[in-house]
Formats: structure tokens, C-alpha cells, sequence
């Protein structure tokens, strides 16, 4: 399934800091958090800064894809969850975008208690997120830090 993308919206590091940053600061003190689980890969440096910022210790990570650059994925898959026998209560769900909302989906079947925590959130995605730091429009495309650090890096490697 193929989204139509007329929008690009590059994020520096220093705004996804400041947004991430700013999660943390939402989500302390709000329960007695067990841990944070990252959706890997985007969900990782959302989680290490919201772990910093309410002091949370525990950290698991759940891989599972989606998406393959700007497609759909037909069919997810799972590459490794954490096993948990409450059913995610008070285990923080951290990913950088909820977009479609299918990611916070397949996990939310895994871990109804949970609660699901995004830097940023689509129309589209809201519904899954229960907390997130800024919406932005359906058909923007989202490019993160090392998103944008990985291109500059292949265009030098190009001009050499």
C-alpha cells in the first residue's frame, strides 16, 4: 500500500531533543512506571531521553517493521517482544511517529495495559497514541535526524 507524500518535514536533533525532552517531562510522575519499552528502531532515542528524564532504569525494546521507506508493509513482523506477564500494565510504549497508527496496533493486542507515548502523531495514528508531543498532517513525510544524517553522508560519499 503506497501513501501519497506531498510534504517533506526534516527535524533537527535539536527539536527532536527539545520534543523528547518534553515527553519525559508529560509522562513523569503520571504512574509508577514499570519500564519503557522502545519500538525499535525510531522509538530508541525517544525512550533512552524520556528513561532520563523520569529516571526509569528498566528498558526493553520490541522490533517489529512496518514499513519499508515510505511503503506500507503488507504483513508485519515481529522480530523479537519482550514476555510480559501483565499485560504491559504501567510499561511505557515509546516510538518516535505514530503515522497510521498500525505499529501502536499490532503492540496494543500484545499489551492492552500499556500505555503508548509518541514524539509525534498523524490524523491517521492519533487514535493510538495516548500521549504524543505534536501532530502534523497525513501527507507529510517525517525525516529524523539520522534520517537526514545518513543522506548527507551518502551525498558525500556520491561527490567523492
Amino acid at each position: 500500500m503506497s501513501n501519497d507524500y506531498s510534504k517533506d518535514l526534516p527535524i533537527s536533533w535539536e527539536e527532536f531533543h527539545s520534543q523528547s525532552h518534553s515527553l519525559g517531562q508529560k509522562l513523569k510522575g503520571m504512574k509508577p512506571w514499570k519500564g519503557i519499552i522502545a519500538v525499535t528502531r525510531g522509538g530508541l532515542i525517544p525512550a533512552c531521553l524520556v528513561a532520563q528524564e523520569t529516571g526509569l532504569k528498566h528498558i526493553e525494546t520490541i522490533s517489529i517493521e512496518t514499513y519499508s521507506h515510505q511503503e506500507q508493509s503488507s504483513e508485519p513482523k515481529i522480530h523479537y517482544k519482550p514476555e510480559l506477564s501483565d499485560e504491559g500494565e504501567n510499561w511505557l510504549i515509546i516510538d518516535d511517529l505514530s503515522d497510521t497508527g498500525n505499529t501502536f496496533k499490532i503492540i496494543r493486542e500484545m499489551y492492552p495495559k500499556a500505555y503508548y507515548a509518541c514524539v509525534y502523531v498523524k490524523p491517521n495514528g492519533a487514535d493510538q497514541a495516548d500521549t504524543y508531543m505534536e501532530e502534523i498532517s497525513q501527507e507529510t513525510w517525517i525525516y529524523l535526524p539520522w534520517e537526514l544524517e545518513s543522506q548527507k553522508f551518502a551525498d558525500h560519499l556520491l561527490a567523492s
